[in-house]
């Protein structure tokens, strides 16, 4: 893989091309010398044989002549011996083999011991034919059977019409062809270590230009990576000297641009994470491409990534409606969602499109607003005011009956108009009640309600507490007993306020008690910072499914029989705000004809100057 990788590289490539171009050149120039080299030693070898063959033929021609003339003498004899002598010592060549023929084409000497058989025969070689026809400069190349490759040179004795005879000369070539191949080698040999030297340079030369490609990489790997503090070393004002100082300045700007993008980045998460509102952004497909963490919340998907998962289906609601929001001129819509941490929420969803200048609409942005809250709270208003009508509507009602009853005739009659007068004076008392309990808790909601604290012995106000019930606990026989932890310390509280609330609590337990029953007052010291009150029933008690809603202004569990007995259902909404006024807490609990037990705590204080 690593020797892939490096050919698959700029400094190999560079190497190669180097190389190869330096072969090629000198596989020309070698070829071209080689071939010139060998022609011309071929040619060389050839004009020697020749001119030696001509020579010869200067020196045989008087022989032959004189031969011819003399007959066959003992002189002619003479004369072939001295032409053998000529041809043997004084034209003697390596390798090589010299015959004299005569006109016939009979060999007349040679210079090979070897063919002296040949003297007295006839050559039919082709060149000697040729030679004997009056061609001169005949030659001619053949290789022998065991491969030896040989020159052949035939030249005509005499001129013209009088051609007395033929040289013929074959000469051994391989002596040319070894000096070649040894001239080769040399060639080759100096080619290789050219090749090497080139190798080596062409390693030097692309170390200067890969070099600083690579550390360009090498810092551009460490830019992707996120370290900008790393510069490239200019070594000269070439044009890879001029890149790296484009490339250090790239850095530069690229470290201020991602500095820049980071920094508002932050701060747009910043934002949307602490954004009260929900977020969600999307792409043109509508995949969600962000979303914050009020969002999630909201939408009850705790952590879990929904990064590219469809809007339509995070909201609950048809893609059709979603884009008709987008590109319509009613961008809102409301959704309910099923929350475990703040249950069921109420979400006002605001949809705004994304415009890009060239490609139009190329996302969405959701805007989602809790209105949970301000929907219950315009429910709560809602049933107040119909709660409040319907108390006041209730007594009036009866009131205007009874007047007319008087103006009808009852008047004359003492006794039943002394009996509707008490009923109108009843209805107006709890008319009255229900004023000063409804003008109570707006001055509690608005904090114009003074609390004003003083020092108080909490096992005296209980008892003073059971003291004022005696008689209601008398009628119903129900006991009382009170459960005061030794020890409790004096604390300050607004001590008027705190009765309210003890004796709605226990107004209520003895309502709600059968006769019999049995009621528990009891208070206790929690650390040092607390006190908790209880009073407890065993009652009827109230169902598991009204208990969310118990605190509730005017909400009853058993409205019949709760405004038979007078109550105007405040009783534990003014409770629970007085306590809450002293920076306390309420809670009840409760099981169906069980019981009610209800705790508030308040915090301890022994100091003076706490008014509020």
């Amino acid at each position: 893989m690593r020797g892939t990788r490096f050919f698959q590289s700029i400094q190999s490539k560079i190497i190669i091309i180097y190389v190869l171009l330096i072969l090629m050149a000198m596989q020309l120039i070698g070829v071209y010398f080689v071939r010139t080299m060998e022609r011309s030693f071929i040619d060389n070898f050839t004009d020697s044989l020749s001119k030696q063959a001509y020579l010869l033929a200067n020196f045989a021609e008087p022989f032959l002549n004189a031969s011819q003339e003399a007959g066959a003498t003992p002189e002619g004899k003479k004369t072939y011996a001295d032409l053998d002598e000529i041809v043997t010592n004084l034209f003697n060549i390596s390798d090589a083999e010299i015959q004299i023929i005569d006109a016939n084409g009979i060999v007349l000497t040679t210079s090979s011991q070897s063919q002296k058989s040949l003297i007295g025969q006839k050559n039919l070689q082709a060149e000697v034919i040729s030679a004997l026809q009056g061609i001169k400069d005949i030659e001619s190349e053949t290789v022998d059977t065991d491969g030896t490759r040989r020159k052949i040179v035939a030249q005509p004795i005499g001129e013209g019409a009088k051609v007395m005879g033929a040289i013929y000369i074959v000469a051994s070539m391989e002596s040319l062809y070894g000096t070649m191949n040894r001239i080769n080698k040399i060639f080759l040999s100096g080619t290789g270590i050219a090749l090497v030297l080139t190798v080596l340079l062409g390693v030097i030369l692309s170390h200067t230009i890969t070099n600083p490609i690579k550390a360009i990489t090498k810092q551009a790997s460490a830019i992707a990576d996120g370290n900008f503090n790393q510069r490239m070393l200019v070594e000269g004002p070439d044009e890879i000297g001029q890149l790296g100082n484009a490339f250090n300045h790239m850095t530069n700007r690229l470290k201020e641009a991602l500095s820049s993008i980071e920094e508002e980045k932050e701060k747009l998460a910043s934002v949307l994470s602490n954004m009260n509102d929900g977020v969600i952004a999307t792409d043109d497909q509508g995949k969600v491409i962000v979303v914050n963490r009020r969002a999630k919340q909201m939408l009850n998907i705790g952590s879990q990534d929904v990064t590219d998962k469809d809007i339509t289906e995070l909201l609950g609601m048809p893609d059709g409606n979603i884009e008709g929001k987008v590109k319509g001129e009613q961008h809102n819509a409301s959704i309910q969602i099923a929350n475990e941490e703040e249950g069921d929420l109420r979400l006002r969803v605001v949809f705004t499109a994304i415009h890009r200048r060239d490609k139009g609409i190329t996302g969405t942005i959701a805007m989602l607003h809790d209105v949970t809250e301000q929907e219950k709270l315009e429910d709560a208003r809602r049933e107040f005011v119909a709660n409040v009508s319907h108390e006041l509507r209730t007594p009036l009602t009866t009131m205007k009956s009874y007047l007319e009853a008087l103006d009808d005739g009852a008047l004359d009659d003492p006794e039943l108009a002394h009996r509707f007068v008490g009923v109108m004076r009843n209805e107006t008392e709890r008319m009255i009640r229900l004023v000063n309990d409804l003008l109570h808790l707006s001055r509690l909601d608005s904090r114009k309600a003074l609390i004003s604290k003083e020092l108080t012995h909490v096992p005296d106000m209980l008892e003073e507490v059971a003291d004022r019930f005696s008689f209601q606990l008398d009628q119903k026989e129900i006991s009382i007993e009170l459960d005061i932890e030794a020890g409790i310390q004096d604390m300050l509280l607004d001590r008027d306020q705190i009765d309210q609330v003890l004796d709605n609590l226990v107004s209520n337990a003895i309502k709600y008690t059968p006769e019999r029953g049995a009621i528990v007052i009891g208070a206790r010291q929690t650390g040092k910072d607390w006190l908790e009150v209880m009073v407890q029933d065993n009652g009827m008690g109230i169902p598991r499914k009204d208990l969310s809603r118990i605190f509730d202004r005017f909400y009853r569990v058993d409205k019949a029989r709760s405004r038979n007995m007078g109550g105007t259902g405040l009783g534990l909404s003014i409770a629970r705000e007085i306590v809450k006024a002293h920076g306390g807490t309420i809670t009840l609990e409760s099981e169906l004809n069980q019981g009610t037990r209800v705790i508030f705590a308040l915090p301890i204080q022994q100091t003076e100057g706490d008014t509020g």
